[in-house]
C-alpha cells in the first residue's frame, strides 16, 4: 500500500516538473522571437538608411530562415527624415517589432533626433 502511494506521489512530482519545463521552454521561445524581431527591425533601419545622404526615398526588404524585415526611408527637401522598419521573426513562436527613427540630414552630417521601438 505504501509503495503505491509513493509511486503516485513520484509520478505527480514528475508531471509537475514536466509542466514547469514546458512553461520555461515556451517563455524562452517567446523571448528569442522578440529579440530576433527587434534585431531584424534594427537591421532594416540600417539598410533603409544606407543612402540617406544622396537619396530621398529608399526601401529595404529581406527574408531568411530567422524571419523577414522591411524598412522605408522618406526624406523631405529640408533634410528631415523618417525611417520606419518592421521585423517579424520566424519559427515556432512569431513576434513582430517596429522601429521609428526621426532625424535631420545637413550636407553629409546625419543627426538622429529620436528613436522609438514598439512590439
Amino acid at each position: 500500500m505504501l509503495a503505491l502511494v509513493l509511486a503516485v506521489l513520484y509520478f505527480g512530482l514528475i508531471q509537475l516538473l514536466m509542466l514547469d519545463s514546458a512553461r520555461e521552454l515556451s517563455e524562452a521561445r517567446r523571448f528569442r522571437a522578440r529579440i530576433v524581431a527587434e534585431t531584424l527591425a534594427e537591421n532594416a533601419v540600417e539598410l533603409a538608411a544606407r543612402d540617406i545622404v544622396t537619396e530621398t526615398n529608399t526601401n529595404a526588404n529581406a527574408k531568411d530562415w530567422q524571419g523577414s524585415m522591411e524598412g522605408r526611408m522618406a526624406k523631405a527637401g529640408s533634410g528631415q527624415f523618417d525611417i520606419v522598419a518592421d521585423g517579424t521573426s520566424g519559427g515556432i513562436t512569431e513576434s513582430h517589432a517596429r522601429v521609428l527613427v526621426r532625424g535631420q540630414v545637413t550636407g553629409t552630417q546625419v543627426s538622429v533626433r529620436y528613436t522609438t521601438h514598439t512590439y
